[in-house]
């Protein structure tokens, strides 16, 4: 059995939308986007080249540096360093910027469904 809207909305808790109205919310919204919009057009900009330069250089990419190791398998390779160091400099960000806002967040609503169930 599917559910309709209505009774999706019925279910609704309004402190979701007090807490999406608040602006501490809108502010968390904006620092995460400050963060993961930059970082993913950065990823895909080197994922895409490595790509494009598999595709388009393949006498760069084959371009022996040492014994069996060529410049395609050491961009290969800095594929995973970069998605590493960016979910580590995520993690930082996220410790700095985004958590203490989300806890402010989550403080509050746990303080109104407290509150409710008192009632």
């Amino acid at each position: 059995m599917t559910q309709t809207p209505h009774d999706q909305a019925a279910r609704h808790d309004p402190i979701y939308d007090h807490l999406a109205a608040k602006p501490e919310f809108a502010l968390l919204r904006r620092q995460y986007r400050r963060f993961i919009i930059p970082a993913t057009a950065v990823f895909l900009g080197w994922y895409g080249l490595y790509v494009v330069m598999s595709m388009f250089a393949p006498g760069f990419m084959n371009h022996v540096l040492f014994g069996r190791i060529n410049v395609a398998l050491v961009f290969g390779l800095l594929q995973f360093v970069t998605t590493f160091g960016i979910a580590y400099l995520y993690s930082q960000y996220s410790n700095k910027h985004l958590d203490p806002l989300a806890k402010l967040l989550n403080d509050e609503y746990d303080a109104d469904r407290t509150g409710r169930k008192d009632r």
